[in-house]
């Protein structure tokens, strides 16, 4: 593994797209930038005892942003979509009252 299991997953991507693919068994996390698929699948397995059967990456880049007179650029991140086993779920994954 090139970064450790905690390492790897950094957050849940929460948004309408990435909410109704969980009605279908995917996942949307963000991840490290230097996590392979395997290191991923690895990561999911392990910290929410499922089993992975497709792992999904593309990396996201970071839109130019302005600072005053000066352009910026938020930073590029790595997104990966995870595909469960079926009929299996992520609990955890689900954020409540908000």
């Amino acid at each position: 593994m090139s970064t450790r299991g905690s390492a790897v997953l950094i957050r849940p991507v929460i948004t309408e797209k990435s909410m109704a693919g969980t009605n279908n068994g995917r996942y949307t996390f963000a991840v490290a930038t230097d996590a392979t698929k395997r290191d991923i699948a690895d990561a999911v397995a392990e910290a929410f005892k499922v089993d992975v059967v497709a792992v999904n990456v593309l990396k996201v880049h970071g839109k130019a942003r302005r600072l005053g007179r000066r352009m910026g650029q938020r930073p590029d991140w790595k997104k990966a979509i995870v595909t469960l086993g079926p009929g299996q779920r992520i609990e955890k994954y689900f954020v409540e009252g908000v």
